[in-house]
């Protein structure tokens, strides 16, 4: 795969044979052309104050843009075309740092393995004071990272804050080509069901996925859940690689339809693991890529898919490098799955400036659901389309109790302050507990003292009321602090009921065949008081 390929968020970047300016439109269109060129040329000289000649042609394209009223149809300065190209490869020139926004600090939240900051030490929960000779104290994430990144080979110097050592931590480093991993870690759930959560389709994503499962069987599993929930996409090469890995040679993976094209992509490849039973989760924050993956196994009946409905992105964007630097990614198509369903969800930008459903259903109920066209698996299987992937099992996610819902409501001004207090009597905890640690009411006690002292007012009955968040929170901070993600992902499976559902099913099948029967003979999981961390 070759390092300047075009990157597209789940996209298919096509070739169409654009015409030079307005020379060969048609005679009616011409008018419209005149008066642009008039309108243009009347602000350039008459309007009250001087624009510059090459803001004014890029506010006229970007105002083009915006009258197109689809979100997804972008015009792209140079910057924002780097920014984008670094967001979907999962590539950059960096120090190899997750960072977030804690307090008045931007601290690290994870730290890439192989990079210059695992390698000059660098430690999760670190706080940012200074980078070469300017002070961080109160920058934004976008901010630490715009002095963060550079050129390969160029150095940087960091000042952090450390938890326990009395001074600041002075590192240097020099930046390297940056590899984001698209499956931050893969486990067993149990002794027979890997687990693999996958968070971008970047281009490590096929390779990721391939040793991960790898790694999985060698250990003894007999089935593997791939966790799409909240992957918003990526590559639209990688997408169809990943479903290759578990498709045979020469079967359609995905259709592309445009003003006057139909594609076709057929897997090139045999599968890496064609056998092995498997289950894809997905949510409302799964899109694009998520959902030719999950569309492409569902049809063919190799996965069985568990959760809620899907976002329901099924548009295509192509790519276009204009004159300058500038880019231009607009929508082109859209893509159907193996079966014929298209999973664009009908959206519109509403009075507000909103972009929202049309028919706004996540939960699929039993009556919209029915109003759906209905489409056949290659077993028979009915499987929906008209908009989004939906689950074979759906299953609500976790909800917060009433308490822990006004609490996070009189949090929400001060998270960032909350989440830094939460961390600090986190990071006070690591290497003086085990795995299987309790949280006691001293921890939280401390982080409401801390919060008091930071002038944060919060009523003690509304905090007490929510303790079981508020202890939630520290438990997962401390697990990733102490030991690290896989951890946290274990300790969290107590309050995560569609994956519990995952598993459960799984557990009833050796094929996959059986796990569409085990899923059939499983009711779909109603609505609960139950809990979710994040906010």
């Amino acid at each position: 795969m070759t390092r300047n390929r075009k990157a597209v968020l789940a996209s298919l970047v096509l070739l169409p044979l654009l015409a030079s300016g307005f020379a060969l439109q048609a005679r009616s269109t011409r008018g419209g052309a005149q008066l642009l060129d008039q309108v243009l040329t009347f602000v350039a000289l008459r309007y009250v104050d001087t624009l510059d000649a090459q803001m004014l042609y890029e506010k006229a394209a970007r105002g083009l843009v915006k009258e197109l009223n689809d979100p997804y149809t972008d015009l792209f300065t140079p910057k924002q075309l780097e920014e984008f190209s670094r967001n979907t490869n999962g590539r950059y020139a960096g120090i190899g740092m997750e960072i977030v926004k804690v307090g008045d600090y931007v601290t690290v939240n994870k730290v890439f393995p192989n990079s210059p900051a695992e390698q000059g030490g660098v430690m999760e929960g670190d706080k940012i004071m200074v980078i070469d000779t300017t002070n961080a104290r109160g920058f934004s994430t976008q901010q630490v990272q715009n002095k963060l990144l550079g050129p390969v080979g160029t150095p940087v110097q960091v000042q952090f804050i450390r938890i326990g050592v009395s001074q600041p931590v002075t590192l240097g480093f020099k930046r390297a080509e940056i590899h984001v991993p698209a499956v931050p870690y893969a486990m067993m759930l149990d002794d027979r069901t890997g687990y693999v959560p996958l968070t971008r389709f970047s281009e490590q994503t096929t390779e990721d996925i391939a040793n991960s499962v790898m790694m999985l069987t060698k250990r003894g599993a007999k089935g593997v859940i791939i966790d799409l929930r909240g992957n918003p996409g990526g590559i639209l090469e990688e997408a169809f690689a990943m479903s290759n890995l578990f498709l045979p040679k020469g079967k359609e993976l995905l259709s592309v339809r445009g003003r006057a094209e139909f594609q076709k992509f057929v897997s090139q490849q045999d599968p890496l693991a064609p056998d092995i039973p498997i289950t894809v989760m997905v949510d409302g924050g799964s899109a694009s890529a998520s959902e030719i993956v999950a569309g492409a196994l569902q049809d063919y009946d190799r996965a069985l898919v568990v959760g809620t409905t899907s976002f329901g992105k099924g548009l295509v964007q192509s790519v276009y490098n204009l004159d300058g630097g500038y880019a231009l990614k607009i929508t082109t198509g859209k893509w159907y799955t193996p079966s014929g369903r298209s999973i664009q969800k009908d959206r519109k930008i509403n009075a507000e400036g909103q972009f929202v459903e049309v028919t706004p259903d996540s939960l699929e109920t039993d009556s919209v659901r029915k109003a759906r066209p209905v489409f056949k698996s290659a077993s028979g299987r009915t499987v929906y389309g008209g908009g989004a992937i939906t689950p074979d099992v759906i299953v609500q996610s976790d909800t917060l109790s009433t308490p822990e819902q006004q609490l996070r409501r009189a949090l929400l001004p001060v998270y960032g302050k909350y989440l830094a207090h939460v961390a600090y009597v986190a990071e006070q905890q690591k290497g003086k507990i085990t795995p299987n640690f309790e949280v006691p009411p001293a921890w939280r006690d401390e982080v409401y003292k801390r919060l008091v002292a930071d002038t944060v007012k919060i009523d003690k009955a509304v905090w007490d009321a929510g303790a079981t968040d508020v202890d939630r929170i520290i438990e997962e901070r401390v697990a990733k602090i102490a030991f690290g993600d896989t951890l946290v992902r274990r300790r969290s499976l107590k309050d995560d009921n569609q994956l519990r559902r995952a598993m459960e099913i799984m557990r009833k099948g050796n094929t996959q065949k059986e796990l569409f029967t085990a899923a059939a003979s499983t009711p779909t999981a109603k609505p609960g008081v139950a809990r979710r961390s994040g906010m």
